[in-house]
């Protein structure tokens, strides 16, 4: 079992057996992130019992025992140890079977140790499938999916039940901004839907902003349950999603908790990064609000290292959460960068998103295939400018951007151009042109992307007023010194993964400044991990205050019940759109919301 890294590798006999292949398989399987790699090699084992011949004892009972443990891991029982027993078991019936089949059974099993490892400890130490197949691991697929585990086919069953403010509550459970993650997640809940399978898998997120929406319109506040004070104080070094996600269970576990943010207002790249027509501040404000309501206190325009020193942050509180995001453009690096009319994506949508005076006009280019870059280009529409084009290197399907929005940017008058990569920006007294190299798509990277390579003599000339290069962020830390904690090369921390503990003791990280830039609802998943470390760290048992549990109806079984295709929400018209930044999409009617989420197979019932 390959990795995509491998895409490269010549596929003939003697490149096949020095990579692993396992004798008689018939040809190659290719698998994606619904395949588990730990269930894969359990497969490989089960068909060798059929096949071995039972001559020699290391195949036949060898690749047995191997069968019983891999069973084990898959069921949730396996234990530490069991992975190293594996690899002792794998080498020694290599090098003791009498034949070729015997020789390469146990081929799958290692290398999918050797190159997915982290799938077989995350089944052992957290009892957790990634992939959704091992079924005793998880309830239903889109929880299991879902980085900060919200019950999913519950909160979808009190809206199906009429009763939006009951799954608001069970959703905030396990995740502090559902009406966010309502308009801007990423949702792989819907890719891990079993609906799918039938039609189109449920509008998840959809529903989870139609409870957030009603739970607003009933202006009623919510009441979370705090437990006392601990006299323990905890500080929080960013107040982004992920920053305040710690801060909020650490709260309501009753620490003192204390938010330093530099930007004059809250929310990180949700305040900052995301425009107002997929996010309105009114909504994020809310959100904000009723985190702080358990005690926390943020202090904006307060930057650590400037304002106040890390020194200082370290003796006034017992434990700090670091979650400053990557909060920084990153140039491309060619001729002419630093020329007037250039300005990187993320200080562009920061300096919108601030109200600051940011002129625009005429034709602009944006450089970059990402959702910095689709907001970027919609956003230069809707401020004046003439024509947007993007820029890319790679085709449309190998954009980030999620598929939804590349289609509104392209509805709304965005041109995308594929396959140029920019070489200078030229002009006298700002930039005027835009020189680019065009591409094409040969082999694949260590991402299983196809790489792009130039092609020679092959350029294009854009003219242009302005460009917004979007294609990378970084963090910058320079509160901390390099020597006391230790750092990746891209400039982010290590951290132990079950703890978000950095090296340095009492600190701990998460969200893109230990990932890189990622999206909000694995940022919550980290502030909500590291709340639970840092109680265990400072005496508590790391059991989170969620409040009361909240009654999960039963499956609507109706024979009546008329099966309908997915629900959409009204959006405005492209037209329209492009002229404010009113937020796009409207929301779901009450029976709309309640007819969608009647369509989920409520697969956590068994």
């Amino acid at each position: 079992c390959l990795t995509k890294a491998h895409l490269n590798a010549p596929i003939d006999y003697e490149s096949l057996v020095e990579l692993g292949a396992i004798m008689g398989s018939g040809g190659l399987i290719c698998m994606d992130e619904d395949t588990c790699m730990v269930d894969m090699a359990r497969f490989f084992m089960e068909f060798v019992q059929d096949e071995s011949c039972g001559k020699c004892v290391a195949c036949r009972l060898g690749t047995k025992r191997m069968l019983e443990i891999l069973e084990r891991i898959t069921r949730g029982e396996g234990v530490e140890g069991d992975v190293e027993l594996l690899i002792e078991l794998g080498q020694t019936i290599k090098a003791t079977a009498l034949c070729g089949l015997g020789q390469t059974a146990p081929n799958p099993v290692l290398s999918t140790i050797k190159y997915f490892r982290e799938e077989y400890d995350e089944h052992i130490r957290h009892k957790y499938c990634r992939a959704g197949v091992c079924s005793d691991l998880f309830l239903s697929p889109c929880e299991n999916a879902c980085p900060a585990g919200v019950n999913v086919p519950g909160y979808v069953a009190l809206i199906a039940a009429n009763r939006p403010i009951d799954a608001y509550n069970l959703i905030r459970q396990e995740n502090p901004f559902p009406a966010i993650c309502g308009r801007v997640c990423t949702h792989p809940c819907e890719s891990s839907c079993r609906r799918a399978q039938l039609d189109e898998p449920l509008a998840i997120s959809d529903l989870k902003r139609y409870a957030s929406d009603e739970a607003m319109k009933a202006d009623k506040p919510v009441v979370d349950l705090v437990f006392p004070k601990k006299n323990k104080s905890v500080g929080v070094i960013g107040a982004g999603p992920s920053g305040l996600s710690c801060a909020y269970y650490l709260g309501r576990l009753g620490y003192d908790v204390d938010v330093y943010e530099e930007q004059p207002v809250a929310g990180g790249m949700l305040a900052i990064g995301i425009p107002e027509y997929r996010l309105p501040k009114e909504v994020l404000a809310h959100e904000i609000r009723t985190i702080c309501q358990v005690g926390i206190k943020v202090h904006t325009a307060t930057e650590v290292g400037k304002d106040i020193s890390f020194a200082e942050l370290k003796k006034q509180h017992d434990a700090i959460y670091i979650s400053t995001g990557t909060q920084h453009s990153r140039k491309i690096g060619v001729p002419g960068e630093s020329l007037p009319g250039v300005y990187h994506g993320l200080d562009f949508l920061r300096d919108i998103n601030l109200g600051r005076d940011v002129k625009i006009q005429g034709v602009v280019a944006v450089i970059g295939g990402g959702s910095t870059a689709m907001d970027a280009a919609r956003v230069a529409l809707r401020k004046g400018a003439s024509e947007v084009h993007i820029l890319y290197r790679r085709g449309i399907e190998d954009m980030p951007a999620e598929k939804r929005e590349i289609h509104e940017a392209i509805e709304e008058g965005v041109i995308i151009h594929e396959l140029v990569e920019p070489l200078s920006f030229e002009g006298r007294t700002g930039v005027e042109r835009v020189i680019c190299q065009h591409m094409k798509l040969q082999g694949f990277d260590k991402e299983g992307r196809r790489r792009p390579v130039k092609i020679p003599g092959a350029l294009i000339t854009f003219d242009v007023d302005m460009v917004i290069p979007a294609v990378s962020q970084y963090s910058d830390l320079p509160f901390v010194r390099k020597d006391e904690v230790e750092m990746t090369d891209w400039g982010t921390f290590v951290i132990d993964a079950d703890t978000q503990k950095t090296t340095m003791d009492g600190i701990f990280a998460g969200g893109d400044v230990v990932r890189g830039a990622d999206v909000v609802i694995t940022a919550i998943a980290d502030g909500k991990k590291a709340a639970q470390s840092i109680d265990r760290y400072l005496g508590g048992d790391g059991l989170l205050n969620k409040g009361e549990p909240i009654d999960i109806p039963a499956p609507i079984d109706d024979p009546d019940l008329v099966e309908h295709e997915r629900f959409a929400m009204k959006c405005l018209c492209p037209d329209e759109r492009c002229k404010s930044f009113d937020e796009v999409f409207r929301g779901f009617h009450k029976l709309n919301a309640i007819a969608e989420a009647m369509r989920c197979l409520r697969c956590d019932r068994r």
